[in-house]
């Protein structure tokens, strides 16, 4: 009994925090923010929306990140005032749709390719994001689902 329980509490909570939950994209996947790789093919086959994380991972000193608008992409020329991301571990909150733009400003970088562009679409149905729940009050969920879990656990 104690396990139907356990399966049941697993299960709610699959059904209460999974969709809640928004997608972390590590920008190049396991290659990371690096020259000669191809980001448009890497953009092209994901799926962004508003309350995603773009995370751009480097060696720090060897890159850097700009949030650029169409011009300065293009141009590979920071807009006055910018100031380029430069920890190694960057995560840029996707929160607004449209189109966004990031480049490496380092030498010659994005001239080589070092950049990237994504179309961050609407949050998920049912993300904390479109329904305005916060991810503390998901995981505040998700801890009284389980406490509820232990309590049927102990009881039955």
């Amino acid at each position: 009994m104690a396990l139907k329980a356990l399966l049941v509490a697993l299960i709610v909570v699959n059904m209460v925090v999974v969709p809640i939950m928004a997608t972390d994209h590590l920008v190049g996947d396991d290659q990371g923010w690096k020259l000669k790789f191809d980001y448009n093919a890497w953009s092209e086959s994901k799926e962004f929306h508003v309350g995603d994380k773009l995370i751009f991972k480097y060696k720090e000193g060897a890159h850097n990140v700009y949030k650029a608008d169409l011009a300065a992409f293009q141009s590979c020329v920071s807009g006055a005032n910018v100031e380029p991301l430069t920890s190694g571990n960057d995560v840029i909150d996707l929160k607004t749709p449209g189109k966004k733009w990031y480049f490496c400003g380092v030498n010659n970088h994005c001239e080589q390719g070092m950049k990237v562009a994504v179309n961050v679409l609407q949050a998920k149905e049912g993300s904390s994001a479109a329904s305005g729940i916060s991810t503390l009050n998901s995981a505040f969920v998700a801890m009284l689902v389980v406490a509820f879990a232990m309590f049927l656990i102990i009881i039955v």
